[in-house]
């Protein structure tokens, strides 16, 4: 039998790649959260098919949720990627070769990742799909603002399938089309807006998350440092920078834990938004024997007298057409109102505006 080219081994090894990463795509596109062992499984199957040795690799998908691994693997040879979840770490995905006298392609480390980005797409959707019963519940408070969170949830959802399809189909087209740097350069910003768009989703589900409360002892302190954190990107984007004035380290009230983290980021990304560029967001907090007290302070334009007014009415907004559905702050001004606290704005002196939050301790 003629021996195989380089060149030809090469490209059987890519061809094999690509149709592993297919499969995996549409095992996820088709996965059932009931059966997320059963899908790990079949991921992994898949994967090891797209090595350059199959029957000497093995697989092991470890996850929060479920874990899957072919058989033992060698400990000695092995490579993985990290499996990210709403941009944290959730586990991870490795491959182990039996032989030591084999080794892994750099090509079969990059086919590892786009693996591990893939589970952690399906993570998103299962974990989504976990909160649907608590945001149904929610329904039996039904006011307006329950009922826009739960059109939001469903829209979100339908979304995700379909924009997870489309990132992963641009990915395996620009594998092919590597050569042509017309339809590659099209494809980047298809795999741009894709991404981009489930950002937007993700930010559509974080909103309509609003569960039934579950009050208990909360540090806000590394709630904020975590939400600045999360929000380092938009901060760099908008070319905005911002300072945090906080002297002590532990601010403990009695809290709803995602409800506090929603006043956080709605005010920081309100901050964000109406800042000029180069200019800054101050976060401080502090506290009395029986308040909290956090304050937002930007240095955009300030409000109009209307807009002090209005600012906290469902709707309202003073962003451009597009730009926001002024459910935001009203969302917030909710959720103080339901802590029996309370949140004032004012103009500053020079420039910008303060948002002060005050919620009681017990």
């Amino acid at each position: 039998m003629k021996q195989l080219t380089t060149t030809e081994q090469t490209l059987k090894e890519r061809i094999k790649e690509l149709t592993c990463l297919y499969d995996i795509s549409s095992i996820i596109v088709n996965a059932d959260a009931d059966q997320l062992q059963e899908t790990l499984k079949a991921i992994s199957l898949s994967l090891k098919k797209g090595f350059q040795f199959p029957k000497k690799t093995e697989i092991s998908i470890i996850t929060s949720m479920a874990s899957f691994e072919t058989e033992a693997l060698n400990e000695m040879l092995q490579i993985s990627s990290r499996i990210h979840v709403f941009n944290a770490p959730d586990g991870k995905v490795i491959a182990s070769l039996k032989d030591d006298k084999s080794s892994f392609l750099k090509e079969e480390q990059q086919l590892l990742d786009s693996v591990a980005l893939k589970i952690g797409n399906l993570l998103e959707r299962i974990e989504i799909q976990q909160n649907e019963t608590s945001l149904k519940r929610q329904m039996e408070r039904a006011d307006r603002l329950s009922i826009l969170g739960e059109i939001t949830a469903g829209i979100a959802h339908e979304l995700n399938t379909p924009l997870a399809n489309i990132l992963g189909f641009a990915e395996l087209l620009k594998d092919n089309f590597k050569t042509d740097k017309k339809v590659s350069e099209d494809l980047d910003k298809v795999i741009e807006n894709a991404i981009f768009s489930r950002e937007v989703v993700k930010k559509l589900m974080f909103f309509a998350c609003e569960m039934p409360q579950e009050m208990k002892r909360v540090n806000l302190v590394p709630r904020i440092k975590n939400a600045l954190a999360l929000l380092d990107a938009s901060f760099k984007k908008a070319n905005v920078k911002h300072l945090v004035k906080i002297e002590e380290e532990e601010l403990m009230l009695k809290a709803d834990t995602i409800q506090l983290t929603q006043i956080i980021f709605n005010l920081i990304i309100n901050a964000i938004y109406f800042s000029p560029k180069n200019g800054l967001v101050t976060i401080e907090a502090s506290q009395t024997k029986d308040l909290i007290t956090l304050k937002i302070i930007d240095e955009g334009p300030g409000l109009s007298n209307e807009a002090l007014e209005k600012v906290f009415q469902p709707f309202f907004t003073t962003k451009p057409t597009g730009d926001g559905s002024g459910l935001g702050l009203s969302v917030v001004h909710g959720i103080v109102a339901s802590h029996k606290g309370s949140i004032v704005v004012e103009n500053n002196l020079k420039k910008g505006a303060t948002f002060t939050v005050k919620l009681p301790k017990t």
